[in-house]
């Protein structure tokens, strides 16, 4: 598996044409959906990821990137913490919308980007943190997408990942599979109006790398120091890693 796998799509451009297509259909509704199904825990996560790269945001020149930005929730919640303007990129031109209207709402200056994660318009070695909140697992490839992701980032620059993971074979792995296979889509599609939408999200869930199995990967494109941190019961997990 190099990527994302929605159901239909035979080759990389066909999956990543889906998930373009899907996330523009459910952008109007997308933050009413992340947070209702996630109990709002999704501020929390974003919350602690911001926590975890503060140190990188509070530098003077720091140029950060927040990747597959959706609607901005995460561009924003870093760009609270930063000296410099935090930009976005998505390849989804109305998620970019949602994110551009509470850019202005907010009297922010972040730069967005409409580009493509696997060919980002940016020299080599140009920042010196990259983001990115729940969308790395939309990626067609993702060693390609992590190779990029380095490619951009300077000598010492940092990647952190928050992304759905496993929280394995516990009574709460159960508990939290049940609720994904069974609820969530359920919910999902009353929220945005897309059933297919909420039936790829815990499927793509599924398929994604476990926590160990993203760090070993990551440690494969080059990166070193790569560690994780696991949240709410291991479902999620923050990846950071050093170029």
């Amino acid at each position: 598996m190099k990527g994302t796998a929605p159901a239909g799509a035979t080759t990389e451009q066909e999956a990543s044409q889906w998930v373009r297509s899907m996330f523009g259909r459910i952008a109007p509704r997308y933050d009413l959906a992340n947070h209702v199904l996630s109990l709002n825990l999704d501020r929390w996560w974003r919350a602690r990821t911001v926590k975890h790269v503060r140190y990188i945001l509070e530098r003077p020149a720091a140029r950060v990137l927040d990747l597959c930005c959706g609607t901005g929730d995460l561009l924003l919640a870093l760009q609270a913490k930063s000296a410099q303007p935090v930009m976005g990129s998505d390849f989804c031109h109305p998620m970019l919308t949602a994110a551009q209207g509470k850019i202005l709402r907010r009297k922010r200056a972040c730069p967005l980007i409409e580009a493509d994660a696997l060919r980002l318009p940016l020299p080599n070695g140009t920042l010196d943190l990259i983001t990115v909140a729940f969308g790395f697992r939309n990626l067609a490839d993702y060693q390609s997408g992590l190779a990029e992701i380095h490619r951009v980032l300077k000598p010492s620059g940092v990647a952190a990942i928050l992304e759905f993971s496993q929280p394995g074979n516990t009574m709460f792995g159960k508990l939290y599979a049940f609720y994904s296979l069974k609820v969530l889509p359920r919910i999902g599609a009353a929220l945005s109006g897309s059933r297919e939408a909420y039936a790829y999200l815990p499927e793509s869930i599924g398929k994604f790398p476990s926590a160990d199995d993203l760090a070993a990967r990551m440690r494969d494109a080059g990166f070193r120091t790569v560690e994780f941190v696991r949240m709410t019961g291991g479902t999620v997990a923050l990846h950071l890693g050093t170029k």
